[in-house]
């Protein structure tokens, strides 16, 4: 047995199927596209956490600034 119950043999033939329907400089390729869009989903996905991080940071900075102006400008009343 092979990958998920395929045996090796089978895996070959569905190969040389496929090279002869596509040929190999095709194959090639679609193969560095697959590869150009990994790499371009794996940066923007990082992208996007480097983003959501500096978000929060700067929101978390933002909250404690106004809570900090809010206690400035307070005054007390004394009856």
């Amino acid at each position: 047995m092979g990958i998920g119950g395929v045996s090796v043999g089978s895996l070959l033939i569905v190969l040389v199927i496929v090279m002869l329907l596509f040929g190999t400089k095709r194959l090639r390729t679609i193969g560095s596209d697959l590869g150009g869009a990994l790499s371009g989903f794996r940066k923007a996905v990082k992208e996007g956490e480097d983003t959501q991080e500096s978000l929060s940071a700067l929101e978390s900075a933002t909250v404690h600034s106004v809570h900090k102006d809010r206690s400035v400008g307070r005054t007390e009343h004394v009856r």
